[in-house]
């Protein structure tokens, strides 16, 4: 009778050769060049950090606030209620200001102050409920728009939350101004400012922004 063989057939385990430290550098090097490129281009072309200077929208935004802001290159379409970045020409050489959208091109906006001086806003002939304004507004000292007013095409009438002491479109040196002013759209806080530099920051603001 013919013996069984059992036949190996099995190749030798090849031992891995080590990686040289000139190696490791080079791979690390790549990856991180990948790395910041494309972090690079989210924030060029995607996002963007931006500070809060000043108060003109407390309670929502506090004085120091640091923001990731949806660039205007993917936000393009502003809506009422959105909290945006613009630099408007006309006022203070373009520096930039945040402001809440009232309303975008074609509604009538208008203002009514009552016997006490409070004013409220009428968007298309409806008052408006803000719950995230500050304080009851009251007329400003400076010379305001003629109201009521209808936002021409392509151009957006915005806000602070803190009426009483925001520089808006109701201010003339601002206006009603043409929505590719607009730099991009308010998304997260990811930093706490303060009211006053003697305040602790509430880190419990940090998030979406309403």
């Amino acid at each position: 009778m013919m013996e069984d063989k059992t036949i190996d057939t099995q190749q030798p385990e090849k031992k891995a050769e080590p990686v040289s430290f000139s190696q490791m550098v080079y791979e690390l090097l790549h990856d991180m060049i990948y790395i910041i490129a494309v972090v690079t281009l989210i924030f060029v072309f995607a996002m963007r950090m931006v500070s809060v200077d000043g108060p003109s929208m407390t309670p929502t935004l506090l004085n120091g606030d640091r923001l990731t802001l949806l660039s205007n290159t993917l936000y393009s379409e502003p809506k009422a209620g959105d909290v945006v970045v613009a630099s408007v020409p006309t006022y203070s050489d373009g520096e930039a200001i945040v402001k809440r959208v009232i309303a975008v091109e074609g509604q009538e906006v208008d203002i009514r102050y009552d016997n006490y001086g409070v004013g409220t806003v009428y968007v298309d002939g409806e008052a408006l409920e803000e719950p995230y304004i500050n304080e009851a507004m009251q007329h400003p000292l400076y010379e305001t728009i003629a109201f009521p007013t209808t936002v021409p095409e392509g151009c957006v009438f915005v806000m602070g939350d803190n009426r009483n002491h925001s520089a808006d479109s109701r201010y003339q040196d601002i206006g009603i101004f043409d929505e590719r002013y607009i730099m991009g759209k308010a998304l997260m806080i990811v930093w706490p400012g303060r009211e006053d530099e003697h305040d602790s920051r509430d880190f419990g603001r940090l998030g979406v922004i309403h």
